[in-house]
């Protein structure tokens, strides 16, 4: 863990099964028991044995709790009116196949999600599926934080980061997850749980432009898709650097508007250097396929890297901002999903009226880039099309 801001702003980075300095998964549970009176969750996927346990911990302390969840982790899709029947098994009729899917034990991937999802039913733990007929992609937790202002008892934080709350994403996969204790930030997120409660996805709730935060000299601005396009702000920060950029996505497609601004920032001799994650970068609309420029050097995990997935949403602009949250470089994350992004630090004196502090700022964004580094020169090899 590094700290930043007098201890505003946290960074991690992780899993130390890939040589990374933190164990995600250690860094949400402390997250989720430091909680005293409320939680509210908004991720994407829920199978780690360990988080959930810290949620039903926290459930029966006394700590009220909301969560949310992608559905499509939780519901098996049934094909055809009426569904196709199951195949029986070896000696097995065609309705001991039908009662085995209905009601045996769970056979398939989902079967940890499920369970998980049983025990949080079972401990009073108030559980929703996104209305959203994308992707909810969200990761974040609001800690002690309602109305606007800290719960009493409360230790009020906010976490959000690429990491889903699996196994996969804290033990095999490269992530990040960053944790603010700021009532400002706080309350961003506290919008975008009342937009959930109300089963209300777009532009609704969230049409105010985003302000930015002043976090210990850190100009800080969250932004959540689709209403505030976080593709535009991304394009908006790197038009602002002069000398480079660093970046590692999961997911970059062509149909965004990134690669385009990568390509002219390198004619105009900025170097852009990026980590992508391999089996994205092999699919046809990848835009990393188009990406050439003397400028540009680009890199993906080995086969023997033992990295599943790289798995990072993360940007860093001149040493002095970092872009980082749930959102990939895609025309979908930004029409059309649940995200959330978040900038860090500014390239100017003064930021919407926030004086910036060089140090700290110089200082969050060398830690992430260092980790983009560390994943290219430790990890990697260099990406061919």
């Amino acid at each position: 863990m590094a700290a930043f801001a007098n201890g505003k702003i946290e960074a991690y980075v992780g899993p130390p099964e890939l040589g990374a300095a933190d164990s995600l998964e250690a860094v949400i549970v402390d997250f989720l028991n430091g909680a005293r009176s409320s939680l509210d969750i908004a991720v994407q996927e829920l199978d780690s044995e360990p988080i959930a346990q810290a949620i039903l911990d926290a459930r029966w302390r006394g700590v009220s709790v909301n969560l949310f969840l992608e559905q499509d982790y939780l519901r098996s899709p049934l094909r055809g009116k009426p569904p196709k029947a199951p195949a029986p098994k070896p000696g097995e009729t065609a309705e001991q196949a039908l009662r085995r899917v209905q009601w045996d034990k769970d056979e398939t991937d989902l079967a940890a999600n499920r369970r998980i999802l049983a025990a949080l039913l079972r401990s009073d733990i108030e559980v929703k599926g996104d209305f959203n007929p994308k992707i909810f992609h969200q990761k974040f937790v609001l800690r002690d934080f309602r109305n606007g202002r800290a719960t009493t008892p409360g230790n009020p934080a906010l976490l959000s980061g690429s990491a889903n709350f699996t196994f996969t994403d804290t033990h095999r996969n490269l992530n990040h997850v960053f944790v603010f204790r700021n009532s400002n930030v706080c309350r961003q997120y506290e919008l975008e749980i009342e937009q959930l409660k109300l089963g209300r996805f777009g532009r609704e709730i969230h049409g105010d432009v985003p302000k930015v935060f002043d976090l210990g000299g850190i100009p800080t601005k969250v932004l959540f898709a689709p209403v505030h396009t976080p593709e535009l702000e991304i394009m908006k920060q790197m038009l602002k650097g002069e000398h480079e950029v660093y970046f590692a996505i999961f997911t970059f497609a062509g149909s965004s508007g990134i690669d385009d601004t990568m390509l002219a920032l390198a004619r105009g001799g900025m170097t852009v250097t990026g980590a992508l994650d391999r089996g994205q970068a092999a699919q046809g609309w990848a835009a990393p396929k188009t990406m050439s420029d003397p400028s540009i050097s680009l890199f993906q995990p080995t086969k023997t890297s033992g990295v599943r997935k790289l798995h990072h949403k993360l940007m860093v602009i001149d040493e002095r901002i970092v872009v980082a949250g749930s959102f990939n470089y895609t025309e979908p994350a930004n029409d059309y999903n649940d995200e959330n992004i978040f900038v860090l630090g500014s390239v100017d004196p003064v930021s919407h009226g926030v004086t910036v502090a060089p140090q700290p700022v110089e200082e969050l964004a060398r830690h992430m880039k260092a980790e983009i580094q560390r994943i290219i020169s430790e990890l990697s090899e260099p990406y061919v099309p």
